[in-house]
């Protein structure tokens, strides 16, 4: 569970990864995480269910642990998932966000219009993967995001769409 969980959540940061000429502040992403093999879905259903059944205690404690990651699991279909992170204007400008320091390495291709590729190689968990960013405007984005990874000794790949709202300037405690 914590794998998944891990994953899932490199998965969505990678997403805030793009987010040159946006806003900064606090941002919102809600993802669609599918897998070709079904296996993420099944792992996400599992996962719900056992947090379900979990002591009341014990799950605010892994959803707190997940909260502090910036993660909270869709309460909807398995694999949806929203995500909060805070671009400051200086990691905007660099390009550089805290779910890239010392796990992922970004590599962006020139921006054409309002789209930007990219690829992208994670070491923790280790995993690589493709992105096409859309900007609606300075506050709105879409991506398509494939990542490849190994699950289970298997080799996983998933694909999750995305949308990025932002929020506001302020991003709250730290």
């Amino acid at each position: 569970m914590k794998r998944l969980s891990a994953v899932v959540a490199a998965c969505a940061f990678a997403v805030s990864a793009a987010a040159q000429d946006l806003k900064p502040g606090l941002w919102e992403i809600s993802s669609k995480l599918t897998s070709p093999s079904g296996e993420l879905e099944k792992a996400a259903t599992e996962m719900q269910a056992q947090m379900a059944d979990m002591p009341p205690e014990q799950r605010k404690l892994m959803e707190d642990m997940m909260a502090k990651q910036g993660v909270k699991m869709g309460a909807g279909a398995p694999g949806d998932m929203t995500v909060k992170t805070c671009m400051t204007p200086e990691q905007v400008a660099r390009n550089e966000f805290p779910a890239q320091q010392g796990k992922c390495k970004t590599t962006s291709q020139p921006r054409a219009g309002n789209v930007l590729k990219m690829s992208f190689t994670c070491t923790d968990p280790p995993s690589s993967g493709d992105a096409v960013y859309t900007f609606v405007s300075p506050e709105a984005f879409s991506s398509k995001v494939v990542v490849r990874t190994t699950a289970q000794g298997k080799a996983e790949t998933m694909n999750m769409n995305a949308k990025g709202k932002w929020l506001g300037a302020d991003c709250g405690p730290e």
